[in-house]
């Protein structure tokens, strides 16, 4: 039920991210057989029980007094607003905010776009932005440039203490900064600039397989009328059709309010990770950066788990399913169910870990960091 420790387990169980070591958590207990069904509310909220009870006892009592920062570091697509967004879940969403830079950007996009400009939104930034470049010229880049460029470090600290003024004192998981080499330093002092003073702050670097967001990207699937994302081989909703025109398997969505509607891919995500190769690169050197740094908490969370001895460690249910697909001769579809195994980056065979379990080791590794 604790992290491994030693040397021999740092050895056998090297990362996949060069120097940086992400041990594997032991989220097995002792004398529990019971089978768990991560899709499910209630079965999640029985497994959390059973696995991490104890802890997240401790941690929504010292979230009722306490409050902290949280910096998610990991490649795109790594999980982080899933992970976040799930210990919000167990401990309670009013206790807990999730804050993702890109949903700001995207949003004060939207807002400023077309006639209706957001007067206040463009007074707040002239009141607190300080930068080289003005706020005009700062906000006509942000409406011209393409998803690669990197908005100016001091217009990204504006947004965010904009965004955190709606949570007064709340504990913070912030998504997307540090995002450059530069900001890692700015981190060191965020707390201090938004007025969090004496809030302790964390790291949480996440490492991920880049074959699992390589996969997961190629899978994805969204219902055109929710948006809800999907895939038809990691993540598929209850119905599954054949087309027999492009003898194609596909999803239907399964929100009761959408009908029934046809899931389809999104423009480009057949091309995986090409796209966002570079920077998938500079999260890694992120990643390695904040490893290096004195001064501040690091929690390691890792998405993997080495075919050799898993099950020493996870029990089934935990491992990320892989779905495949027969027709059968009365046309319906057939379901085929198997553990996923992937080869890491260093081209070792392992197993995809589902959400649950990561989140599981992200509670003891903070009741462990806050002395709980």
């Amino acid at each position: 039920m604790t992290s491994l420790t030693g040397r021999k387990q740092n050895k056998m169980l090297k990362s996949d991210s060069g120097s940086i070591d992400f041990p594997v958590f032991n989220t097995k207990a002792r004398g529990l057989t019971k089978f768990f069904d991560m899709s499910d509310p209630k079965s999640r909220k029985e497994y959390f029980e059973a696995k991490a009870g104890t802890e997240i006892q401790k941690l929504k009592k010292f979230l009722e007094k306490n409050t902290f920062i949280t910096y998610l570091l990991g490649k795109k697509n790594s999980g982080k607003g899933t992970y976040s967004k799930m210990l919000g879940e167990i401990i309670g969403p009013e206790k807990i905010t999730h804050i993702s830079v890109g949903d700001i950007v995207r949003n004060i996009e939207a807002e400023l776009s077309g006639r209706n400009k957001n007067k206040e939104l463009i007074n707040f930034l002239k009141k607190n932005y300080r930068g080289f470049i003005s706020v005009d010229e700062t906000l006509q880049a942000l409406s011209s440039r393409d998803t690669a460029t990197l908005l100016p470090t001091e217009f990204i600290l504006a947004l965010l203490k904009m965004e955190i003024d709606k949570y007064p004192k709340k504990t913070l998981f912030i998504d997307g900064f540090p995002r450059d080499m530069d900001q890692i330093s700015y981190s060191l002092f965020f707390r201090d600039l938004i007025g969090h003073r004496y809030d302790p702050d964390v790291f949480v670097l996440i490492n991920v397989p880049t074959k699992v967001i390589d996969a997961r990207i190629k899978s994805r699937v969204v219902c055109p009328k929710c948006h809800t994302p999907r895939g038809l081989k990691l993540q598929p909703t209850k119905e599954v059709r054949y087309d027999k025109k492009t003898k194609e398997f596909y999803l239907l969505c399964d929100n009761p309010q959408c009908e029934e509607i046809r899931m389809v891919k999104k423009e480009g995500d057949e091309l995986g990770i090409k796209p966002i190769k570079n920077r998938l690169k500079l999260d890694e050197k992120l990643l390695k950066k904040a490893s290096a740094l004195h001064g501040i908490p690091k929690i390691f969370l890792r998405n993997s788990i080495p075919e050799k001895g898993a099950f020493n460690y996870v029990d089934k249910y935990e491992i990320t399913p892989e779905y495949s697909y027969n027709l059968n001769k009365d046309g319906s579809v057939e379901a085929i169910e198997k553990p996923w195994l992937v080869k890491d980056d260093k081209g070792v065979e392992s197993y995809s870990l589902m959400p649950p379990p990561v989140v599981v080791s992200l509670i003891k590794q903070l009741v462990k960091i806050f002395n709980l």
